[in-house]
């Protein structure tokens, strides 16, 4: 199961992700990130430190996150992968899509 929480930092949005993120987990992600950044928050910051797991749904989620709002002009940044979660991100070329940063902090000040 995964929890999405999220809160505004200024301008941006911080979503908080924990559990997994796998083909059920990845459900909830979308219909709830999406919907965030459907509402004009298109500079986001998600919080990935409570993410143990990520699948191929999950990461196709990002993705879409990703698109969405670069196509309203913002960007995505992830801080405080877990290292299983950055070794998938490093192996499916991702690490190259993402701005990443180890923490949300770091990631707000960029």
């Amino acid at each position: 199961m995964l929890e999405v929480t999220s809160y505004n930092k200024g301008p941006v949005l911080v979503a908080t992700l924990t559990g997994r993120v796998d083909s059920s987990g990845s459900k909830e992600l979308e219909s709830q990130l999406l919907i965030l950044i459907d509402a004009n928050q298109a500079d986001v910051v998600l919080d990935c430190s409570g993410i143990a797991y990520i699948s191929s749904a999950g990461l196709r989620i990002f993705l879409m996150a990703a698109k969405k709002t670069k196509s309203l002009n913002g960007r995505i940044r992830l801080s405080g992968l877990q290292e299983p979660v950055q070794d998938v991100f490093e192996i499916s070329g991702f690490t190259k899509l993402f701005e990443i940063f180890p923490t949300i902090e770091e990631a707000l000040a960029s």
